[in-house]
């Protein structure tokens, strides 16, 4: 009996952290002045050993926007090819059913973007890179990240960046027979 109870205890696999993923988001830099706003799609890979979590590797596509414009402060594109990294999530309060519960959890994602940019306004000449520790609260499957990025061209500047993420886990395929 204690047998059966362990066996069904643990997680079934549609419940396990998944194997690959697409991250959908939206990506701000904040601040007074010029600022990047953009969305974010990535394909993700969840690890299962070591402090790293999940690895993605995606595109970032925005504009740049003066936030001190009331009307028509857009001013060229911006495209972003991104490398991350997300620890592994301290659990901090579950909530929900027993037996399917919602986690809420802090990590920490580290990125690395290649920038290409028309009409940039930043004055740190196109192409630039960045480089961001993004601290991330998650429940569930979304995230709210928050932290500093430094941006690396011509000159560098470090801007506040934040940024929210979903995880759309991928289906597995099976054989058939």
């Amino acid at each position: 009996m204690l047998a059966g109870l362990a066996g069904l205890s643990t997680p079934l696999a549609a419940q396990e952290t998944p194997g690959r993923m697409v991250t959908l988001g939206l990506a701000y830099t904040v601040g007074s002045g010029w600022q990047i706003q953009g969305v974010d799609v990535a394909y993700g890979r969840a690890l299962r050993s070591g402090p790293i979590a999940a690895l993605s590797l995606g595109a970032r596509f925005g504009e740049f926007i003066d936030q001190r414009a009331i009307i028509g402060g857009a001013q060229g594109f911006v495209f972003g090819a991104t490398l991350a990294a997300r620890t592994r999530a301290l659990t901090v309060a579950e909530f929900g059913a027993d037996t399917a519960p919602s986690r809420v959890g802090l990590d920490v994602t580290v990125e690395t973007t290649g920038y290409a940019g028309a009409h940039s306004p930043l004055g740190i000449g196109s192409p630039w890179g960045a480089v961001s520790v993004l601290p991330e609260l998650r429940v569930g499957n979304f995230g709210l990240l928050f932290g500093p990025t430094a941006f690396f061209g011509t000159s560098t500047m470090v801007r506040p960046f934040l940024g929210l993420r979903f995880d759309v886990p991928l289906a597995r395929r099976e054989g058939h027979p």
